[in-house]
């Protein structure tokens, strides 16, 4: 169990949308030989998408707008995908991806640099003290100068960086990259092959280096490498895995370039399963008996069979199937025949797992994200927050004739967390609540097509939602009755106060010291 534990890999692509995050993706699956083409992203010419990129909503786009999970075999290492949204309208999808990981590669395009969504994402992985990988990507384009880029990563970030490759020229004169962990020299061609061309250069000074990219740039490379370990420690595995110290790589995902380079360097360095906080101790991933969550649920992955699946996170021991496991939160046992291992949206029945795997449960309306399975102890995962959302909208039957659709689509949707569901007290009308304007769409899109149920939405005006609790039920009973208008139930029949301003929100909280606000689920 021990050796099939330190083989495992599971990491999370990240980054601002269109920086080539689910290119990249499908380069990595290329070299683990998951598949033999890659997909364009957005092409009108190929017919092939995106492997991660399965939902028919994603293929119309050209956007990820959920998570999916790749699991391959490359070089005696067992690797885990997760494909994740750039688009911050689905941050929340994101956020809980990052629970599941032990590793991250954050994307930047070489033009733009660090934009908003990457700096978000970045401070979920320094509160977690997650290892973070860097790539830079399009570099056959031109863009910012390297050091420069940098700069604005230790800036932006937070975070130290320390190039373990280094760029020669950019857009139409680039040349290659020289690889300073393995101390080559790879050449650049522009093709979409997987074919790299590479001359094992020990010595920068040798005059080898200056044949194959001639004397001025080779003037230049040396300098740049000098100056890079004049200024930046040498790499220390140790400061990467505490999250301290970042490796960038350049190259270029869609012409295939620099992408092994990333790949061979990420599965020795990259730390295998690590320990997981559960709110009654910490789980170690060799610990033998069997234990995971929950973090994400998707609806409708197979649409001629409705079925939804639970996505989990073994965080210690052996996954086997047809074995009872205890459901802490209902506090009865399960038994699953079908779980399964994903390639996005292909799955096969797995017969087991270990412990930084993820695997596909069939879900009949047993599982809320955060839910936590074992082999018979009592415990909490801990980290897998649902935020206060910024819009509102009331969501209305547009179709009498499809209530019972309508009902079972906003159930399912609801429970994969794309979006919060509230019930108003005053008028009994159900409020959608999200993070981004982006979301309805998908949902409207989603009902018609997944449940054949029609849906039209009407204007709310709100500021904020927050749940709120008290101990006294005389005070509560009060502000529920003051507040009439404003008061809601969520999906669970918490109580939740819908303040139409921030001055409302903020003399709600005057008037009644004695009841707690919460900006987030997890209280």
């Amino acid at each position: 169990m021990k050796t099939e534990i330190q083989k495992r890999r599971t990491f999370a692509i990240i980054s601002h949308p269109d920086a080539g995050k689910t290119t990249l993706t499908e380069k990595l699956l290329l070299f683990g030989g998951a598949i033999h083409v890659a997909g364009a992203v957005k092409s009108n010419k190929i017919k092939k998408t995106a492997t991660s990129d399965w939902m028919e909503i994603e293929k119309q786009r050209g956007i990820s707008v959920a998570t999916s999970v790749m699991g391959f075999d490359y070089e005696g290492y067992k690797i885990n995908i997760l494909d994740t949204p750039g688009h911050q309208d689905f941050a929340e999808d994101t956020y809980r991806t990052l629970t599941a990981v032990d590793s991250v590669i954050i994307v930047v395009d070489i033009a733009k640099g660090v934009e908003a969504q990457t700096r978000k994402l970045m401070e979920v992985c320094r509160m977690r003290k997650t290892p973070v990988m860097i790539f830079v990507n399009k570099m056959d384009r031109d863009g910012k100068e390297p050091f420069d880029l940098l700069d604005e990563l230790e800036e932006e970030l937070q975070i130290h960086v320390r190039p373990l490759s280094w760029p020669i020229e950019m857009g139409v004169k680039f040349k290659g990259v020289y690889n300073l962990y393995e101390e080559k020299l790879d050449l650049y061609t522009p093709s979409k092959q997987t074919i790299t061309e590479s001359v094992k250069i020990n010595d920068v000074n040798s005059p080898e280096l200056d044949a194959q990219i001639g004397a001025d740039l080779a003037v230049k490379l040396r300098e740049d490498l000098e100056l890079i370990n004049g200024v930046y420690p040498a790499f220390d595995r140790e400061t990467y895995l505490t999250g301290d110290v970042a490796p960038v790589f350049f190259g270029s995902a869609l012409n295939n370039f620099g992408v092994k380079e990333l790949l061979d360097c990420f599965v020795r360095i990259a730390p295998s399963p690590r320990p997981v906080a559960a709110e009654e101790r910490t789980v170690d991933p060799e610990n033998d008996p069997f234990s995971g969550f929950i973090f994400k649920i998707h609806a409708n992955m197979d649409p001629n069979h409705r079925s939804c699946i639970a996505f989990l996170k073994i965080c210690s021991g052996k996954f086997e199937r047809n074995t009872n496991y205890r459901h802490v939160r209902f506090d009865k046992l399960m038994k699953f025949s079908q779980a399964t291992a994903f390639m996005a949206q292909k799955k096969e029945t797995v017969d087991e797992a270990y412990a930084g795997d993820i695997i596909g449960l069939p879900d009949t309306g047993n599982f809320k994200i955060g839910d936590t399975l074992t082999a018979g102890e009592v415990l909490h995962f801990k980290g897998l927050p649902s935020f206060s959302p910024e819009m509102f909208k009331y969501i209305e039957n547009a179709d009498p004739m499809k209530t019972k659709q309508l009902t079972k689509g906003i159930d399912q949707l609801m429970d994969e967390g794309v979006a919060q569901l509230f019930t108003n007290q005053f008028n009994g009308r159900k409020i959608i609540g999200t993070v981004g304007q982006l979301q309805f769409e998908v949902i409207q899109y989603r009902l018609l097509h997944e449940y054949g149920a029609q849906c039209r939405w009407e204007p709310l005006h709100l500021y904020k939602a927050c749940w709120i609790e008290c101990d006294l039920p005389e005070v509560l009973y009060d502000f529920k009755r003051r507040k009439y208008q404003f008061m809601a139930t969520d999906k669970q029949g918490r109580n939740v106060f819908l303040a139409d301003s921030n001055y409302v929100l903020q003399m709600a909280q005057q008037d009644f010291p004695k009841i707690r606000f919460h900006f987030s689920s997890e209280f």
